[in-house]
């Protein structure tokens, strides 16, 4: 299915702020909704959830500008969702460390797999917007 998903976004590179923008959907979706239930069972403040469930949006806002509106560099436009996705999870840590105190086993496991996965979607990405960049100069 991967190899599928790859195929299609480098045949059509703009599909990947679709992907981009409903997988910050459903980061923002668990972080502001879900979680914020759960929070007993993970640890993770109602706080710094909501505070973190903001970013997810404006990124998908982005995603959405980017899909209906550039048409051209695009590989610069990815470059920047894929900056803008790490820096996301910079500041993901930097509010685990500062609420470590509350943060459950459970709320760890969460926060570190969210982080692999948009991590590597992030390098990705960055991988696929050097190789537009390169393109188009």
């Amino acid at each position: 299915m991967l190899g599928k998903l790859t195929t299609i976004i480098e045949n059509n590179p703009k599909k990947i702020f679709i992907f981009d923008g409903l997988g910050a959907l459903f980061t923002a979706f668990s972080l502001g909704i879900v979680l914020v239930n759960l929070e007993r069972f993970f640890g993770i403040p109602k706080t710094t959830l909501h505070t973190l469930s903001i970013l997810p949006l404006l990124y998908m806002v982005y995603d959405l500008f980017c899909y209906f509106q550039v048409n051209k560099h695009i590989g610069f436009w990815l470059r920047g969702i894929a900056i803008l996705n790490l820096m996301y999870c910079l500041i993901s840590i930097g509010f685990a460390l500062n609420d470590s105190q509350y943060i459950k086993i459970s709320g760890w496991i969460y926060i570190t797999i969210e982080i692999i996965v948009i991590v590597a979607i992030a390098v990705y990405e960055l991988k696929l917007a050097n190789k537009l960049i390169k393109k188009t100069f």
